[in-house]
């Protein structure tokens, strides 16, 4: 991909970012989660935005799992579990300027699937 195409689309990205988080918030009682997709690995993070603190975050290479549909589900399963033990049952998601498809819808199908409401 030339370079010029390449900056473009993570300029749209950012864009897409920012109009979204102007949009949405995360608190202690409804934590904002926070998701990243690179070509290799997921990482998300349940951020209370009030008080500018991640309350707990999980990646795939912690579990062992790829930025595929399989990992992302797995990653989400895992997810779900470490907000449960944080007493959280409800979220604000944060798809983080990517589409909801593929990898990330994924990822939001098994936090749902395992009971997390958003």
């Amino acid at each position: 991909m030339k370079a010029k195409v390449l900056k473009s689309k993570i300029a749209n990205r950012l864009k897409r970012k920012r109009r979204i988080r102007a949009k949405i918030s995360g608190c202690a009682s409804l934590p904002r989660v926070s998701v990243f997709r690179s070509n290799r690995y997921l990482s998300v993070q349940a951020i209370d935005d009030a008080t500018a603190t991640t309350l707990c975050a999980l990646n795939s290479k912690a579990i062992a799992q790829k930025a595929n549909k399989e990992g992302a589900a797995a990653l989400g399963a895992a997810f779900a579990a470490t907000l449960k033990t944080a007493n959280i049952s409800e979220i604000v998601f944060d798809r983080n300027g990517y589409q909801y498809h593929g990898v990330i819808a994924a990822f939001g199908d098994a936090l749902r699937a395992n009971e997390i409401k958003f």
